[in-house]
C-alpha cells in the first residue's frame, strides 16, 4: 500500500506569505509600468496583450516559490508493508493402515468405502486448513514407519499420503510403536506446541512399546497427543474373497478405546470415537480449532525522499521567469 507524508510539514505555513502574490494575479492587477519606449506607440497596437504577457511573470514566480516551500517540507513517499510473524505447530499425523482398516463400515456419498479411504479423505482436508505449520506423517501396521517427515511442503505431505494402502506396513496394530515413532520425530523441535493426531481402529498387537509407556514419553517432552478411534459399535462389514468369489463377512470390532483415552490423559489431549464420516471429519475440525497457529502481524513504512522534484521544478521554473523577464518580456522603466 502506497503512502506519502511531508516531514517538516509546518513548513507549509510559508506559504501563506505567497497569498498577496496570489491574490495579485488572480485579480488582474500589476505593475503600471509600460513595456514601450512612447506611449503613442500603444496606440498602434491592434489589441491588448493577452493573460501571460501582462501576468505569466507573476505567475512563474508564484509557482515557482510554492513548489521550493514544498521542497523545504520534505515530502516523502513510503510503502506501507506487513510482516507476518507466526508461531507455528509441529504436527505428527499418524495412521493405521492394518487389515481391520479395509472395513467397509463408512460411507461418502451413499456408497461403503474403508475406514483408510475415509481417513485419507478426513486428513487431507485437516491438512489443508493448517498455515505456516510443519506437518509430518506416520504409518503403523506391524511396524511403524515415517511416511513423511516435518514438512510444509503440503503437496509433497498429500502425495505420500495418497499412497496409504492396506497393509503396507504389515497386519498388526503396533501403536506404541507407533506413537514412540512420532515423539521421535517431535522431540528435538523448537516449535511452541508439538502434537501427535493417532488413529487407530484396534488395539495394541506388536512392537515393542507399549502404548502407555510411549505416551509418558512423549508427556516428558511436552508432546500432546489426540486419539481418535474409528469404526462402528459391533460387528462391522469386511469384503474378502472365497472360493464363491468376494462376499460381505461381518466381524467384531476389537477398538481398545481405554488405553486410547489413557494415552490422550496423560498427554494432556484429548480422545474422540468417530463412527461415520461426519463424526470424523468433525473431529478433526476440532482438533484443527484446538490447535490454531499464533500469527502476529506488524506494520512498518519505509519512505523515500521526494523534494528533489518540487525544487527541481521551482528552481526551472525561477530560471524561465528570469530568462523571460530579461528577454520576450523584458519590461523598460
Amino acid at each position: 500500500m502506497n503512502t506519502w507524508r511531508f516531514e517538516d510539514p509546518l513548513a507549509l505555513l510559508a506559504l501563506l506569505a505567497l497569498i498577496p502574490l496570489l491574490v495579485r494575479v488572480l485579480r488582474g492587477t500589476g505593475s503600471g509600468r509600460v513595456r514601450y519606449s512612447a506611449v503613442s506607440l500603444l496606440r498602434q497596437v491592434g489589441r491588448r496583450p493577452g493573460w501571460f504577457a501582462r501576468h505569466g511573470l507573476t505567475a512563474l514566480r508564484f509557482a515557482a516559490l510554492a513548489l521550493l516551500v514544498v521542497a523545504w517540507a520534505r515530502p516523502q513517499g513510503g510503502t506501507k508493508q506487513e510482516e507476518v510473524i507466526s508461531e507455528g505447530v509441529d504436527i505428527q499425523l499418524v495412521v493405521d493402515t492394518s487389515g481391520s482398516m479395509k472395513a467397509l463400515d463408512f460411507q461418502v456419498g451413499g456408497e461403503s468405502v474403508t475406514r483408510l479411504d475415509v481417513s485419507k479423505n478426513v486428513v487431507r482436508d485437516f491438512i489443508e486448513r493448517r498455515v505456516n505449520d510443519r506437518i509430518g506423517l506416520v504409518v503403523f501396521g506391524l511396524d511403524a514407519i515415517t511416511q513423511c517427515p516435518l514438512t510444509i511442503d503440503y503437496g509433497i505431505l498429500l502425495t505420500l499420503l495418497d499412497d496409504l494402502r492396506i497393509g503396507m506396513v504389515g497386519d498388526g496394530t503396533a501403536i506404541g510403536t507407533a506413537l514412540g515413532t512420532a515423539v521421535q520425530r517431535l522431540k528435538d523441535a523448537k516449535s511452541k506446541s508439538r502434537i501427535v493426531v493417532l488413529l487407530t481402529d484396534g488395539r495394541n498387537n506388536a512392537g515393542a512399546i507399549e502404548p502407555e509407556q510411549a505416551a509418558r514419553i512423549a508427556r516428558t517432552y511436552g508432546v500432546k497427543v489426540y486419539t481418535i478411534g474409528v469404526g462402528t459399535r459391533g460387528k462391522a462389514p469386511f469384503l474378502v474373497d472365497g472360493l464363491l468369489g468376494r462376499r460381505i463377512v461381518y466381524q467384531d470390532a476389537d477398538l481398545d478405546e481405554e488405553t486410547l483415552a489413557r494415552i490422550a490423559e496423560v498427554t494432556g489431549g484429548r480422545f474422540f470415537r468417530a463412527t461415520d464420516t461426519q463424526s470424523l471429519l468433525e473431529i478433526y475440525r476440532t482438533i484443527d480449532q484446538m490447535e490454531k497457529t499464533e500469527i502476529k502481524t506488524r506494520e512498518f513504512t519505509r519512505y523515500e525522499e521526494l523534494y528533489p522534484t518540487p525544487l527541481a521544478l521551482g528552481l526551472l521554473l525561477l530560471l524561465a521567469e528570469f530568462g523571460l523577464a530579461n528577454t520576450r518580456f523584458r519590461r523598460i522603466p
